[in-house]
């Protein structure tokens, strides 16, 4: 029976699979036209399943095409002479594995030059492809990289340089016709020498996110083995969380076919989802491994990141900003539609936020007011139902309370310490009552939608920076469109105010039919007796 593949490259013998038909079209023409392609994307994208299908594609229906791989992954630490020397080794094998895979006899003529391939260095590299590309008859020699990134330091730029070379020869004569590199980092980012390009004749091919069509084909592919549907707001909502992040897709999947139990003659619903996601936001896995690690590698990355999540008007995306350039190859952030940077979706927002939110901000004492009698648990009515209103109200007199000290909480700036604060006040409080919090949209205009879900009532708290009396407004009606989309007639509105003469509110309000409780909390940036 298939499942949804989580590990390593799937196949469509063992797995659901996406087809992306369109992009693997789009592929082979650019391999048919010769070009030299590279592709750079995080891990568990799906780069691998991808190129392998496009391998299958031109070994088993385009003969007059030699698609063989290579992976560099093993070759990082090892010397100039043996990377070579392996090289024509496996260049051997994999040629020999296509006419096998064609049910073909290898000609003598062939067979000797591969067995005589003993590479040394660039040099020797590419009197071999000079003598194979004679021998191909009419075949055009086909190469795809993958995890370029291990190539050896010391080899990467003469080894492009020879790729370069080989690219102006005339096609009717060029071995390898077509080559493509795969990896996670781009070209720019690895060690040769930058005062030049030595591959500037790259064609950059996009292999994007899986759409919400594919996703919806993708769980298809389940229900017609199994029996079993999803409700369309499950896939909607799927979707929206992963943004079709490949690795999340499939590990949703997973949790909600394989680890959940749900009889197989009942639909999966919103609230199964909802229990996924929970389970997915609380484990430890090698996709939010790699993220963690990676925002972490830089004591900047987390300024740039709280700013995208937190600045009213957004942040430009710099295509020449290293910074920028860095998190957007970790699969972190990504150039929105109006140009500007956005987290790529609100799984990995929530990811980003735990990373980075203090294991103790040193303000928990001062949660309660005095005359506090069960910490959290006074904040639910005596039908055990959540009163958030009240809750809310004394965060917002806890920030009072706290005074300037939130600027002494350890790793966060000053711009973001406000929706940090609350993240953290709300998901201590959740985690008391037996709840569950996450984040519903990206952001990337300061805008984040903290949902909280308990007893099956869904709470909505949309938080903001102030931006302005026009913007506040228009926030409301941003979250009423939002609560009608869920089906909410009330809302939460959390503004942090960081000017150094803020005006504090609290309103209740009905916007266009829904019921919208807004607050403007002034958040100190300084010290009282640094204002003297």
């Amino acid at each position: 029976m298939k499942t949804f593949g989580t590990r390593g490259p799937v196949t469509p013998e063992r797995h659901y699979v996406v087809p992306r038909t369109r992009e693997l079209a789009d592929f082979i023409h650019r391999v048919k036209e010769g070009r030299y392609v590279v592709i750079f994307a995080p891990r568990q994208t799906g780069k691998t399943t991808f190129f392998r299908a496009a391998l299958k594609k031109l070994t088993l229906e385009e003969a007059s095409y030699c698609p063989i791989e290579l992976n560099f992954q093993v070759y990082k630490n090892v010397a100039p002479a043996a990377f070579y020397a392996h090289l024509g080794q496996n260049i051997r094998e994999e040629i020999e594995k296509v006419f096998q895979k064609r049910q073909e006899v290898l000609p003598e003529t062939l067979r000797r030059c591969l067995e005589g391939a003993h590479l040394k260095d660039h040099l020797a590299m590419l009197d071999f492809f000079k003598r194979l590309g004679g021998l191909l008859a009419q075949q055009r020699f086909v190469i795809i990289i993958d995890e370029f990134d291990g190539i050896p330091s010391a080899i990467v730029s003469d080894f492009l340089y020879s790729l370069r070379q080989t690219y102006h020869i005339e096609e009717d004569s060029r071995c390898p016709f077509s080559v493509s590199i795969v990896g996670v980092k781009n070209l720019t980012q690895l060690n040769y020498d930058r005062s030049i390009s030595p591959f500037n004749i790259q064609d950059e091919f996009h292999l994007p996110n899986f759409t919400l069509a594919q996703v919806a084909e993708l769980l298809s592919q389940y229900t017609v083995a199994v029996g079993q549907a999803f409700a369309p707001e499950v896939i909607e909502t799927l979707h929206r969380q992963t943004a079709g992040q490949p690795f999340l897709v499939n590990r949703l999947g997973q949790i909600l076919t394989e680890e959940m139990d749900i009889p197989k003659t009942e639909p999966i619903l919103l609230k199964d989802f909802a229990k996924a996601h929970k389970a997915i936001l609380a484990e430890a896995n090698v996709n939010f491994h790699h993220v963690t690690t990676n925002i972490r590698k830089d004591s900047r990355f987390e300024k740039l990141l709280m700013k995208v999540a937190t600045s009213e008007h957004g942040i430009d995306f710099n295509p020449h900003d290293e910074l920028m350039k860095e998190l957007q190859s970790y699969g972190v952030i990504t150039r929105g539609t109006d140009g500007k940077c956005e987290i790529v979706n609100p799984i990995y927002q929530y990811c980003i936020m735990q990373a980075f939110k203090p294991t103790m901000n040193g303000l928990e004492e001062d949660y309660f007011p005095e005359n506090t009698t069960a910490g959290f648990q006074d904040y639910l009515t005596a039908a055990g139902e959540i009163a958030l209103e009240p809750l809310l109200d004394n965060f917002r007199d806890f920030i009072k309370r706290a005074g300037f000290r939130v600027l002494q909480v350890p790793n966060l700036p000053s711009e973001s310490v406000g929706q940090h604060l609350l993240a953290t006040y709300l998901d201590g409080f959740v985690k008391a009552v037996g709840g569950f919090m996450y984040l519903e949209v990206p952001t990337g205009r300061g805008r984040t939608d903290l949902i909280i879900l308990h007893r099956q009532r869904k709470y909505i708290v949309e938080t903001k920076v102030w931006g302005g009396a026009g913007l506040y407004e228009a926030g409301k009606k941003q979250l009423v469109a939002y609560l009608r989309l869920e089906g909410a007639v009330e809302g939460y509105y959390i503004v942090f105010d960081h000017r150094k003469n803020p005006e504090p509110r609290v309103e209740t309000e009905a916007v266009n039919g829904m019921t919208i409780r807004s607050y403007v909390i002034p958040v100190l940036q300084e010290r009282p007796s640094d204002a003297i």
